[in-house]
């Protein structure tokens, strides 16, 4: 989400590290940013592809994400505070417009009183409390933050908090932690919130004030304050020197976005989209808390020196939330080779013959800007190496050809624009609609084709943007059978713009297929789809607050090469077929089917112990028996332990979409044997 994403880190937990009954100091309205405020509301009127009216009915979802922004798990207002704070719900449009944001720091304060007596009490309770828990009562924590409600009383809230705090416990003793280190590191992590208070200024309560009301009109548009600014590219930075990893914050938590393909947690596949890092630590130094820290302190945590191991500690958002595992990564920079596209051949046997059917990774669309600038002829792009690894292909007899563009997030438009011309002739790609209406056409003006024949394009739900450009077109031009999961969503372009201070990121335009629909919300829907275990509930633009709505503007003229739909019929029940037949598919299915059904039941919590040990254990013999059911279809050695469990190297989805692309040749070859047939006859 846009707000937390970028200015939760500011706030959550921050507090100062004396101990004094009131150590806190009110925060009052920066005037020099009174003109930021105005130009804000003038540049977003403007600007923004909505056009909006910055007036009440934006001012109450704004009230609702300021007070979201600080304090998401509802641990620090009670009800009634949220009720004598509502009168301001229609103010946030007034003081913005008038430069008078004095309101966001009467909340601010009243959050920041809460937060001091509440953190500073729990310093002085914590080694009594830790040590008076009980593991044997069955009690339980509601972990659905969805599904909190605001507390009506202090003794609510502290319940509430002696079970967060008792669930923290019990999963350290899980872990093998002794009481006493149990006792620090969670002394630790109030500490850490504590000290963080002293470092929030004006500016920075300004900033989320500002970014409540800037994501009540999507969740890309952002509001950053010199320091902010400055820090824009820190999620960049993580990824191409340290472990490849894109985060966000997400509620109390520094959430996984994407990994970065080719980099040390993509290369180490034990990381995952949407894990919550907990606890970061360097080898042979103790584990840090790191719940509620700001995300550049994270983020310096993680990154280093290369060859350097570390290690995070991880749960997933949904699903098994109770059991943290630790996760060891060598950090390295990512090498552009290892984010280029690559080629393989997928052999495929049928009725005693083998078929090759090649397969390009594409993880990203890139070029290399500064070596195109110096007039360097040789340049990087992932459309000449494509073009290239399509005619190695070619020379080895391949029948078919999948584009693999899953957990592509995106990159170059020109080279989305100019990769996909390797397929079609001169033709429109995308249309691009700004906030005035006007539509820009973007396509292809080479009329040389490299390649022709059958063609798959492979996506899933973390294929964004560009890559959304790509296999929608090719989707559209029916040149591509699309397969896999509805993609991203990410279908806006943002623009960055100088304020008096700071600077302002806003949604400028959409994107559009050539046949009008657009790819934001709804993304590109595949022909025949593939299982996933990504919850699209969770990740995707359909997930954030406030997406821009899918519609659709005239088509563009373009031709269709196959009709696609009309071989689904066929294709689809034969995929069906194999995938019930299919011992990795299987598996996949099973997991999940219960990854589904263990969500739902992981929203509440148990706080004893040895129905947490059982959940465990269960789930870890759910897992190695799905594996030997897997092995055992497939003639393999059984494994005795979970830890003996390895990544498959083999890529079931891309010998799936080759048997698909096989079939979709067959048909053809019948149809126009009937032709011949038919056309002899007469």
């Amino acid at each position: 989400m846009n707000y937390k994403r970028f200015l939760l880190c500011l706030l959550t937990g921050y507090a100062f590290v004396s101990t004094s009954a009131s150590a806190y100091e009110e925060l009052q309205q920066p005037h020099e940013y009174d003109q930021v405020s105005k130009e804000l509301v003038e540049m977003l009127e403007g600007i923004h592809y909505n056009r909006p009216h910055i007036d009440d009915t934006i001012s109450a979802k704004a009230f609702d994400y300021y007070i979201d922004a600080l304090d998401p798990t509802k641990s620090f207002f009670l009800k009634n505070d949220i009720e004598t704070l509502s009168r301001y719900k229609n103010s946030f449009d007034d003081a913005l417009r008038n430069g008078d944001t004095q309101v966001a720091y009467i909340i601010y304060n009243l959050y920041l009183k809460r937060l001091e007596t509440r953190l500073l009490d729990l310093q002085k309770n914590i080694p009594e409390m830790v040590k008076g828990f009980d593991y044997t009562i069955d009690e339980t924590l509601n972990a659905d933050s969805e599904a909190l409600q605001w507390a009506k009383t202090n003794a609510q809230l502290d319940d509430y908090w002696r079970k967060r705090i008792k669930n923290r416990a019990l999963a350290l003793k899980l872990n093998g932690e002794e009481e006493e280190e149990i006792i620090s590191i969670i002394e630790r992590r109030y500490k850490n919130q504590l000290k963080r208070v002293d470092q929030t200024n004006s500016v920075d309560v300004f900033q989320i004030f500002a970014n409540s009301v800037t994501s009540a009109l999507d969740p890309h548009t952002s509001y950053f304050a010199p320091r902010a600014s400055e820090t824009f590219n820190i999620n960049m930075s993580l990824s191409l020197e340290g472990i490849g990893a894109v985060l966000q914050m997400d509620d109390d938590y520094t959430k996984v976005v994407r990994l970065v393909p080719g980099g040390p947690a993509a290369k180490q596949s034990e990381l995952s989209p949407n894990d919550r890092i907990i606890a970061v630590g360097q080898e042979g130094e103790p584990m840090i808390d790191v719940v509620g820290m700001r995300l550049d302190d994270v983020v310096d945590m993680i990154r280093g020196e290369r060859d350097t191991t570390v290690i995070l500690e991880t749960t997933p958002s949904k699903g098994d939330t109770q059991t943290s595992k630790l996760i060891k990564i060598v950090r390295e920079k990512v090498k552009l080779e290892d984010q280029s596209a690559q080629k393989e051949i997928v052999e495929i046997e049928r009725d005693g013959n083998t078929y090759k059917v090649g397969v390009i990774t594409l993880p990203t669309f890139y070029s290399d800007f500064a070596a195109i600038q110096a007039g360097e002829k040789d340049y990087k792009s992932s459309t000449r190496d494509t073009k290239r690894l399509i005619e190695e292909l070619q020379k080895e007899d391949v029948s078919a050809l999948i584009l693999d563009l899953r957990n592509n997030g995106g990159g170059s438009l020109q080279e989305a624009n100019s990769l996909t011309g390797l397929f079609i002739p001169s033709g429109p790609v995308v249309q691009i609609r700004d906030q005035g209406g006007r539509v820009t056409p973007l396509g292809d003006s080479d009329i040389s084709i490299t390649y022709s024949g059958p063609m798959a394009v492979l996506v899933n739900r973390m294929s964004a943007s560009a890559s959304e450009i790509v296999a929608g077109a090719l989707q559209d031009y029916g040149r591509a059978i699309i397969l896999g999961d509805q993609t991203f969503g990410k279908g806006t372009v943002q623009v960055l713009q100088d304020l008096d201070k700071g600077q302002l990121k806003a949604t400028q335009a959409k994107f559009y297929r050539v046949s009008g629909e657009s790819t934001q919300h709804k993304g590109v829907v595949p022909d025949i789809f593939f299982p996933s275990i990504i919850d699209k509930d969770e990740v995707g633009e359909s997930a954030l607050d406030n997406p821009l709505i899918w519609d659709k503007i005239h088509e563009t003229r373009y031709p269709v090469y196959w009709s696609i739909p009309a071989y689904l019929p066929v294709l689809a029940p034969r995929h069906e077929e194999r995938m019930a037949q299919n011992p990795n598919f299987i598996a996949i299915n099973a997991q999940i089917k219960e990854f589904q059904e263990q969500s739902e039941a992981y929203k509440v919590l148990s706080l004893k112990e040895s129905t947490r040990i059982k959940q465990r254990e269960d789930a870890k013999s759910r897992e190695l028996e799905r594996e030997n059911t897997r092995r055992k279809a497939l003639g393999l050695e059984l494994l005795a332990s979970v830890d003996d469990i390895e990544v498959s190297e083999e890529d079931t989805y891309a010998k799936e979409a080759s048997e698909i692309l096989l079939d979709f040749i067959a048909i053809n070859q019948l149809a126009e044997k009937q032709a011949e047939q038919k056309t002899a006859k007469k």
